[in-house]
């Protein structure tokens, strides 16, 4: 709702709110998380010995710009959220519904998306920070360029996967998952004047932070063991990515090829087994792990508080394996 209340439209936040709950919000979590943190972080941070005479304009500890700006990166997110449910008609077969009704939500997409856009970038323009606004756009720059990377080779990944290595896979999860929120952290910093360290350290704690959300998500495939359905994972996850460095381009290949069955249905379940077999998930554990430990060492800056805390609780949650 507070998405649509940002446009400054009551009646575009109640659809806005119906239409995107989809995107941010399913039966068993919540995704907004990049505002939350944000303001987490400006809270923990608290004000700077530059910003002591605007202290009137701080409530619970966060300034109303620092506010702003926690709504500006949850509207950039879910504009990208609504643009990657672009399906690609090429694609589709029969049994996927009219292909009027694709064509039309296709539409529908691209315009939402670029009306969220389009409102957050003139509410960034509202904060009139120059450095904040660099940054902001610099990361709109990279999640373009991080989804352009995931697009290029989608249409190989019912059959191959990428002959990428864990630091090329990170170079790209950065991009497409953790730039937005390590430079929203820095510029919620910027706002409050902080130093360039205490910048620095926020910019650490989101960019980490959000690596090991990421790598904890590629891992629920092959660490769930109460769900009797397997599930199917992306060929380019972390631990696949591993488990093709330790194990070989070219046997890689084959084990994928021997997996396909008619109609090249991939037998997610026989892949799975292959890489649980190898170090691959181990491998991305212990990587999810040190991104933490880097995120949980980044807020040892900031002086102890209950926002330090549930910044450092968020990270626990995201490096725990059952």
């Amino acid at each position: 709702y507070s998405i649509g209340m940002k446009i400054g439209c009551k009646k575009c936040a109640f659809f806005l709110s119906l239409f995107c709950r989809g995107f941010v919000y399913d039966s068993r979590n919540n995704l907004q998380m990049r505002g939350l943190v944000v303001l987490l972080i400006s809270k923990a941070a608290g004000p700077s010995t530059a910003e002591l005479s605007f202290q009137h304009n701080m409530v619970s500890g966060i300034y109303s710009s620092q506010r702003s700006l926690a709504e500006i990166t949850e509207l950039i997110h879910t504009a990208f959220l609504v643009h990657r449910g672009i399906v690609n008609i090429g694609e589709l077969k029969s049994c996927d519904g009219p292909l009027k009704d694709m064509q039309f939500g296709n539409k529908m997409a691209v315009l939402s998306g670029d009306f969220l856009l389009a409102n957050a970038c003139t509410s960034l323009a509202q904060l009139q920070n120059t450095k904040v606004v660099e940054l902001i756009s610099s990361a709109i720059g990279d999640l373009v360029q991080g989804i352009y990377y995931e697009n290029s080779k989608s249409s190989e990944e019912n059959c191959l996967t990428d002959d990428i290595g864990i630091s090329t896979w990170k170079e790209q999860v950065f991009l497409s998952h953790s730039a937005l929120l390590a430079k929203s952290c820095q510029a919620a910093m910027e706002l409050a004047k902080h130093s360039a360290e205490i910048q620095d350290m926020a910019f650490q704690y989101g960019k980490h932070m959000s690596m090991s959300h990421k790598l904890h998500s590629d891992l629920q495939p092959f660490v769930k063991e109460s769900s009797s359905d397997i599930m199917a994972f992306s060929l380019n996850c972390a631990p696949a990515v591993f488990h093709q460095e330790f194990l070989g381009r070219d046997a890689w290949i084959k084990q994928i090829r021997e997996a396909q069955g008619k109609g090249n249905i991939m037998d997610y379940k026989k892949l799975q087994e292959a890489i649980k077999a190898g170090k691959g998930v181990t491998s991305a554990i212990d990587l999810c792990r040190r991104h933490g430990n880097r995120a949980l060492a980044a807020l040892e800056s900031f002086p102890p508080s209950e926002a330090r805390a549930a910044l450092a609780n968020i990270v626990y949650a995201v490096t725990r394996f059952s």
